[in-house]
């Protein structure tokens, strides 16, 4: 599908506004001019290691220090992701060790867990702050960093998986001109181009920002090709001193096959003999998972004074997507649902589900002050939400053709069946108020106390029970904790909070298929430590627990919310500027998590499965002294052993991937350059990094050895 000819209007415009028009200083939503001067000159890259992110706005409802904030939250910032060369959020997460892939197929939709816990396509994921969905890549080019919040998010978020949320934060216009050119190639004949302007119209109280980037994808496993276009605006208008009004949208189109996972031999054994580039989903009549995605986000500021503001917030997002996979399953010569053959042989399905949209919409809207009670000083914060979710679909494709192998793969014919008419099959109303007052007690003493109530109105359509199933739900969520900083730069906390999740939804072959749970909630119970060491260097460390219902298929074969799930951890970070040339980011990981309660004894006491117990990621970035505007770079990843299924009959084992890499910053026809190389998995090292129990259980291997080069180019 070709970019619609109003984007690419809008681009010629900036584009000549860009190179033409003069820029003047640019006033942020949060900071006065001359921050935001410096903010953005982190965007260009040069020799020169910029210090680590030091604030977030997704733990709480406003920008404020990490050091200060009582929960564990990461930030990758738009420098990590060029110099690193991250181009979707499963190469961005490497970086945090409490994430981990979930169900994470080459071409489709990106999946994750957080501390155990598997995050929720509809409601983890959020931009600026208000809920978008996760259903397929969302793009980088237009973000200025990710920000992760690890652990219950009810008082910031609502409805949310208890893992944590994970929140991209848009571009904005830029103080200064900004024109920079990005191309890259990869392993297979990867082709990316993308394009980075900002800067301020003649009237400086109007600034935009564009990013337009197209991508021919050739993925490491062989098959899996596709494209990707992409294009967005943001655009600000700074209507008097106290008023600013912010506008943003974007446009994605992307095509490509995706790459099923493989079962266990005679569903006991792993998988021998293999390749990572194997692609099981390759037959003459395989097609692209087609996706088109956008959203138009506003959000409005008014200061009344220094003390008292309001900000007002919206986001429309669409999300169209026609899904085509040769899907394997199953060993119909042996009788093995699920399972391949021991030869391995695999049946084949054709599976199409077309014209699958949503179209959510989210707002909030709040007001946040200072003041004092005698000698207390108050931080406080009142505001409502709402998001209305409408999902259409119809029934789907899901017929037997034939039999594959996965050693001699064969060609089988496709299936005559049609898919159904598209109707509504999901309709939600979510409204919320929410509360919070940061109280200092004394110089040293900070008291975080927040409420939410929720209350949850849905509608859910059952395509192949063709039945509709209605419920209303209230939830209220507190959150508190207290923070003592006993130095400047060292902060400890202790935090308790709840969250409410929607249920999960039964899997197609489930008995009851595609029916939804009710919502659960979940507890969790915090305790952390952050220090600046330096102001370009923090140490983190926080112990959690988090208790929530757990969901999976029984023996009887339905999918069931049955017992518990509790998760007990420990994570450790290190980030910024460990010396004037080493640069550092360090992220450990040690989980306990058991299922209990579920009266089932190969379930009790058992790990959950696809979630290591220790994890381990580093990443160092060293500066060249001896030779200018040179760096090299290498990171390590860990992964303990991961149980495969529920009752933990099956394990794969641990592994270590190592990374290098490489940047030259310089000036090519008086033009400043940065040059960059990385090879990934450098000893290829065959591993299973993703062993999602959904849909019966599939095992991802990971990446084999790949490379890619990137020139960037700032004008």
């Amino acid at each position: 599908m070709s970019t619609p000819n109003l984007s690419v209007s809008v681009l010629t415009l900036a584009i000549l506004h860009a190179f033409a028009a003069p820029s003047f200083a640019a006033n942020d939503s949060t900071e006065a001019a001359e921050p935001q001067a410096q903010n953005m000159a982190e965007v260009v890259v040069t020799a020169s290691k910029a210090p680590a992110a030091k604030r977030a706005s997704v733990g709480g409802f406003s920008d404020a220090p990490l050091l200060q904030t009582p929960a564990s939250v990461t930030v990758i910032s738009q420098k990590d992701m060029q110099d690193l060369q991250i181009r979707n959020l499963s190469d961005a997460v490497k970086l945090d060790a409490s994430i981990n892939d979930a169900y994470n197929a080459v071409g489709y939709a990106e999946q994750f867990t957080i501390r155990g816990f598997k995050l929720d396509n509809n409601s983890s994921y959020r931009k600026d702050g208000v809920a978008i969905p996760g259903d397929t890549q969302i793009p980088l080019e237009n973000k200025e960093r990710i920000e992760v919040l690890k652990g219950l998010a009810g008082l910031q978020a609502g409805v949310a998986a208890p893992g944590g949320v994970i929140d991209f934060i848009v571009k904005r216009p830029t103080a200064a001109p900004l024109r920079t050119v990005t191309v890259e190639t990869r392993e297979r004949g990867t082709l990316y181009g993308a394009v980075d302007l900002g800067g301020r119209l003649e009237d400086t109280r109007f600034g935009f920002r564009v990013n337009v980037a197209a991508e021919r994808l050739r993925s490491y496993i062989k098959g899996a090709d596709g494209n990707r276009k992409f294009i967005s605006g943001a655009f600000d208008w700074q209507i008097s001193p106290q008023a600013l009004l912010q506008l943003d949208a974007d446009y994605q189109d992307k095509a490509q096959a995706t790459a099923p996972g493989f079962q266990l031999l005679n569903n006991k054994t792993l998988p021998t003999g293999i390749s990572a580039d194997a692609m099981l989903n390759l037959q003459p009549w395989t097609r692209p998972v087609e996706t088109v995605t956008s959203n138009i986000g506003l959000r409005f500021q008014y200061a009344f004074n220094d003390d008292w503001h309001a900000t007002v917030s919206a986001n429309q997002h669409s999300f169209k997507r026609d899904d085509y996979t040769a899907f394997p399953y199953g060993c119909s010569g042996q009788d093995l649902y699920p399972g391949f053959c021991g030869n391995g042989d695999y049946d084949v399905y054709d599976y199409r589900s077309l014209g699958e949209t949503k179209k959510p919409l989210s707002a909030q809207a709040m007001i946040q002050g200072k003041f004092a009670t005698g000698s207390l000083r108050h931080d406080f914060t009142a505001g409502v939400s709402t998001f209305r979710r409408k999902d259409r679909a119809g029934l789907y494709v899901y017929d037997w053709v034939g039999v594959s192998n996965i050693y001699q793969p064969q060609i089988v014919g496709t299936s005559p069946g049609v898919t159904g008419p598209v109707r509504l099959v999901r309709k939600d109303t979510e409204n919320s108020v929410f509360v919070q007052d940061i109280v200092s007690l004394a110089p040293n003493w900070k008291l975080h106390g927040g409420l939410r109530h929720i209350n949850v109105d849905g509608y859910q359509y059952v395509l192949k029970a063709d039945t509709e199933i209605r419920a209303k739900h209230d939830f209220l969520l507190p959150n508190v904790s207290l923070v003592y900083t006993p130095l400047d730069n060292v902060s400890v906390y202790a935090a308790y909070s709840q969250g409410m999740e929607h249920g999960g939804t039964a899997d197609r072959k489930a008995m009851n298929a595609n029916e939804e749970l009710s919502p659960s909630r979940s507890k969790q119970i915090e305790l952390g430590a952050k220090m600046d060491v330096t102001p370009d260097f923090m140490l983190a460390a926080s112990l959690f627990q988090i208790r929530k219902g757990l969901e999976f298929q029984n023996t009887a074969g339905y999918f069931v919310r049955e017992g518990q799930a509790q998760h007990r951890g420990l994570e450790l970070s290190a980030q910024g500027k460990a010396s004037a040339n080493l640069s550092l980011g360090a992220s450990v990981t040690a989980l306990n998590s058991q299922q209990s309660g579920t009266g089932n004894a190969d379930l009790d006491g058992k790990r959950v499965p696809n979630v290591p117990a220790f994890k381990a990621a580093v990443h160092a970035d060293y500066a060249v002294q001896q030779v200018a505007g040179l760096s090299v770079n290498g990171s390590w990843e860990y992964a303990g052993k991961k149980a495969f299924e529920y009752n933990n009959t099956t394990f794969v084992p641990s592994y270590h991937v190592f990374n290098l890499g490489a940047a030259y910053a310089t000036r090519i026809a008086g033009t400043r350059a940065v040059l960059r190389a990385a090879v990934n998995n450098v000893a290829d090292k065959f591993y299973w990094r993703d062993v999602t129990p959904e849909s019966d259980g599939y095992l991802y291997p990971g990446a084999s050895r790949t490379f890619k080069v990137s020139a960037q180019f700032d004008f």
